[in-house]
């Protein structure tokens, strides 16, 4: 096990009713004004944002309003939002919504509280630790970001989608009401269960010493997702289903399944290529077709532990590695089909565009990635045509 440093600062109000609760805890904190950030207008259809916006109120919050997050939250709009959070002298962004809302949220954060271009930090062209905080009502289970130190955004003229990460940006406190995703279609939860589970299997599948605790964690909560991600694809209204699969969305990106393990998030990084040229691609959708195939391109590299997988994942009974191996990479994608996730990328309208791709995820082939088999352009290129 490697040396590791667990934080998790973020405040969770997990329950029925408990968005009613938002103006109040917010008083609590002593903020008196703050930004509201949600997407393109479904929470008002749902009667969340009356909800929200009465609770605020009752409690004497000022609030400045900024609705229209887009999936793959845009760097143009938080440039917006930043101008206005300055302009306001806002003290907190409260996020209502999925991981694309609270990732606007944070890179706000980040930019009304320093002068830095978001999209240089997103990069890594500049640093910083400093950001307003953040707070979230979470309506969707996928991104984890109600509760992780990351955040990604697209610029949609360079069509690059790339990310930062910091304990600086965690959520200081996050409202967890599976209730709130009862109205999530089904193609939507799908992409979430599929998000949740890549990214505890990012950390699960890394080169690194052995670590049979988290092992356990990250194989119970994968397991458990697979068991509710099959309740709810029949029933939608399934309670306790839907806070297994959004307690694991926050618990699948906090790091507790990766306690003493590292990883590179490298399927991520694949898959923010994709949606990253091809904006209309679900995140978790674009994840579901390239893990499968990922895992394919490296298991002979580690069959002990795709093996471990397989039997602790999937119940898999086989008792030679190497077929068990295949056996579980092979019940991951009869899984994703069953919850009706894309098998293939020309599901979704596109033409093969691998080269592009492997040069756009490798940043033209000035970096790899570290796995089971270093990626850099050639890799990836096999790894995008195994997947068309």
């Amino acid at each position: 096990m490697r040396d590791f440093t667990f934080h998790t600062p973020t405040k969770i109000f997990f329950g029925k009713g408990k968005e009613a609760n938002v103006g109040e805890i917010i008083k609590g904190y002593g903020f008196k004004k703050i930004m509201l950030q949600y997407g393109m207008g479904s929470i008002k259809k749902s009667g969340l944002y009356t909800t929200v916006m009465t609770s605020l109120k009752e409690n004497g919050i000022d609030i400045v309003e900024m609705g229209g997050v887009e999936p793959n939250p845009k760097y143009d709009f938080i440039n917006r939002a930043i101008k206005l959070a300055n302009e306001e002298n806002v003290e907190l962004i409260l996020a209502v919504g999925g991981g694309s809302v609270i990732d606007s949220a944070k890179f706000t954060a980040i930019g009304a509280s320093s002068s830095l271009d978001v999209f240089d930090v997103a990069m890594g062209k500049v640093s910083t630790d400093k950001a307003l905080p953040v707070a979230t009502v979470l309506t969707i289970s996928a991104a984890g970001s109600e509760m992780s130190a990351s955040a990604v955004l697209t610029n949609t003229e360079l069509g690059i989608k790339k990310g930062t990460g910091g304990d600086y940006i965690r959520p200081l406190f996050s409202i967890l009401n599976p209730e709130l995703t009862y109205s999530v279609s089904r193609y939507q939860t799908a992409c979430g269960i599929s998000d949740i589970m890549a990214h505890t299997m990012e950390r699960y599948f890394y080169p690194v010493d052995d670590t049979p605790l988290t092992d356990r964690i990250a194989e119970g909560l994968l397991k458990s997702v697979v068991e509710a991600g099959r309740i709810v694809m029949t029933e939608p209204h399934n309670y306790d289903a839907r806070a297994t699969i959004m307690w694991a969305s926050s618990l699948s990106h906090n790091n507790l399944t990766g306690c003493g393990r590292e990883n590179a998030l490298a399927v991520h990084q694949l898959e923010h290529a994709l949606s990253g040229m091809f904006d209309h691609i679900a995140h978790g959708a674009g994840l579901a077709v390239l893990f499968p195939a990922w895992c394919r391109y490296v298991c002979g590299k580690n069959i002990k532990r795709f093996a471990q997988f397989a039997r602790g994942v999937f119940d898999v009974k086989e008792e030679n590695d190497e077929i068990a191996a295949i056996l579980g990479i092979e019940a991951l994608e009869n899984f994703f089909k069953e919850i009706g996730m894309p098998q293939r990328l020309r599901e979704f309208g596109i033409e093969n565009k691998a080269e592009e791709l492997a040069e756009l995820c490798t940043m033209k082939r000035t970096r790899t990635i570290k796995s089971y088999v270093e990626i850099d352009a050639d890799v990836a290129k096999d790894i995008f045509n195994c997947c068309y």
